[in-house]
């Protein structure tokens, strides 16, 4: 009997995070995926899934927590890493109006912190495993049409901070994504995007999925499509 695959979904209490998990579940992959609070649309999901899906509880801007994540999960095999954690604060921000505090939230939330967690988790990640990160298009410094400046710098910061964990790592064989899902009507995204979650995510993890035993940075689409950096 083959083994299942695993996957470590980090932000998975709603949106893009709770679809990712519901389509690795149905897919049937062994599932951890993570809240920093109690999600009942996760618990639900948990009903369904019983066999296939975990919840564990981290904040990822925590440290101490991402730590204490990594020893209860021990030594376990992780198939598919993908950070999904982030907030988007200031939308409507310029740098001269911002709250200082606003941008510092984000850029930690957004760039930092998912990097620590793949740091961490790294060593668990197999030759023909992937390790993966949710961007946006709004990340792509070529692409800039100066919308949500201080989210897109925090996205900007992310890619750059892949793309050297990427060149400390030379001749790795593993799979390593920065993912752009489309501008999706979630509570972050808004009613005004353009996608469903319906219309991204499977597509997503269908892209990273295909990814899996091609080693090297790339910055994606939903379709697996390059985005210019």
């Amino acid at each position: 009997m083959a083994t299942r695959k695993t996957a470590l979904i980090i932000g998975a209490s709603r949106g893009l995070g709770l679809a990712l998990a519901e389509e690795y579940c149905g897919r049937d992959y062994q599932v951890t995926a993570t809240v920093r609070a109690p999600s009942k649309a996760l618990d639900d999901l948990a009903a369904r899934f019983p066999v296939s899906l975990e919840i564990e509880t981290v904040d990822t801007t925590e440290p101490a927590s991402v730590k204490a994540l990594k020893q209860r999960l021990g030594n376990r095999i992780i198939d598919t890493l993908l950070v999904n954690a982030g907030i988007c604060l200031a939308r409507e921000n310029t740098p001269i109006d911002a709250d200082v505090n606003d941008f510092v939230a984000m850029m930690v939330t957004n760039a930092l912190s998912p990097m620590r967690v793949v740091e961490t988790f790294e060593d668990q990640v197999p030759p023909r495993g992937i390790i993966a990160v949710m961007s946006s298009e709004l990340g792509s410094i070529a692409a800039n049409r100066g919308f949500w400046e201080l989210y897109s710098a925090s996205k900007a910061a992310l890619n750059m901070l892949m793309k050297c964990f990427s060149q400390r790592h030379p001749g790795d064989p593993r799979a390593m994504l920065l993912i752009a899902p489309g501008w999706v009507r979630t509570e972050m995204g808004g009613s005004q995007a353009i996608l469903s979650i319906e219309e991204s995510i499977p597509a997503v993890v269908t892209a990273v999925e295909a990814r899996a035993g091609k080693p090297g940075l790339k910055f994606m689409s939903r379709h697996g499509d390059s985005l210019p950096w």
